[in-house]
């Protein structure tokens, strides 16, 4: 009781330090790389981008180069991790991640696809978006009776519908050897197409699962309770599942299809944000999503310049930090 109190009357403080911490983050971000950029260049640049002044000389760089990629990170993070956290939240359940409903697998049968019928890039996301999405249908689909969703029943189906769309891919694969490092390329995350554009798309999905999530955090807190308890007091449960899983399914399918397989900023950035702000869903939700694009846009950082001048795709380098730190946890909680 005490340390919940702790965590309540600190969330303030974490919210406001990870606020500063993802802004150092943004100027480190942009500052690194074959042109080093000081911190008071891309201010100005942001400045002069959003007022439409005209960008001289590294400002240029900035705005249509290096801010984009770091706008798309900081989108698909604070997704995965909001979404990561919904999930973990709704099957109460904490190795549930933002992948659990097909998303990831669905969205990686349709890049497959898109890649090996020699489609232009600019169509790979929306295949696999739509292909991701029509993944999570079939998936609730499977796991409806009547109007019910069953959380057990959502996760068996979610596995299923996963490793069918894995074997699909699969098979495409061997069918277009030729072309299996594209597929590779794109499965494991990569951030270094993204332009105002794709973030542009990205947004509204984004936003749309931002509000309806935040709008839930209430429900989810109930839910902690049990089915069962929440009902009796009033709560619509069926409906703040199918809300909850449609809110984090379009905010991930988004991130999916457009930045490929990025592994485990859903999975541990609502498990160390819950060890510092405590298990309240209107705190951990926007501190999730603030933590996860901080560790992705930094995580991304560190592929474009650990091995410079080559990349590595961004889901290595988050697998690498995230898998050690995650059996850490495991271990402090025995």
């Amino acid at each position: 009781m005490r340390v919940a109190l702790t965590r309540r009357r600190a969330a303030p403080l974490v919210l406001l330090g990870s606020g500063g911490l993802l802004l150092a983050v943004v100027l480190l971000a942009v500052g690194v790389g074959s042109v080093p950029i000081p911190p008071q260049v891309t201010l100005e640049a942001i400045y002069k981008g959003l007022s439409g002044q005209p960008l001289l000389d590294l400002e240029v760089i900035v705005w249509q180069l290096r801010l984009p990629r770091v706008a798309m990170g900081l989108l698909v993070g604070a997704s995965l991790a909001m979404s990561g956290a919904a999930y973990q939240g709704l099957f109460r359940n904490p190795l549930a991640d933002p992948y659990l409903m097909g998303v990831a697998s669905g969205g990686a049968f349709g890049a497959t696809l898109a890649i090996l019928l020699g489609l232009s890039t600019l169509l790979i996301p929306p295949v696999a978006l739509v292909c991701a999405l029509i993944s999570v249908a079939v998936t609730l689909m499977l796991a409806r009776r009547g109007r019910a969703l069953h959380t057990t029943g959502l996760v068996l189906a979610g596995v299923v519908v996963g490793s069918i769309l894995t074997a699909a891919s699969t098979y495409l694969m061997l069918r277009g050897e030729d072309r299996i490092r594209e597929v590779f390329a794109w499965t494991l995350g990569n951030l270094s197409f993204a332009g105002w554009k794709e973030a542009g798309t990205v947004l509204p999905y984004a936003l749309l699962g931002f509000a309806l999530l935040l709008a839930l955090s209430r429900p989810l807190n109930t839910l902690q309770l049990g089915e069962a308890t929440a009902h009796s007091l009033g709560l619509p449960v069926e409906r703040v599942k199918w809300l909850t899983v449609l809110a984090a399914t379009l905010s991930t399918a988004a991130a999916v299809s457009y930045a490929g397989i990025i592994g485990f900023v859903g999975l541990i950035t609502p498990h160390i944000v819950r060890r510092l702000v405590g298990a309240d869903f209107r705190l951990l939700l926007p501190a999730s999503a603030i933590a996860g694009g901080t560790l992705l846009v930094l995580a991304d950082l560190l592929a474009r310049t650990l091995t410079r001048p080559a990349e590595l795709p961004v889901g290595i380098v988050t697998t690498l930090l995230g898998g050690p730190f995650f059996l850490y946890l495991l271990r402090r909680q025995r």
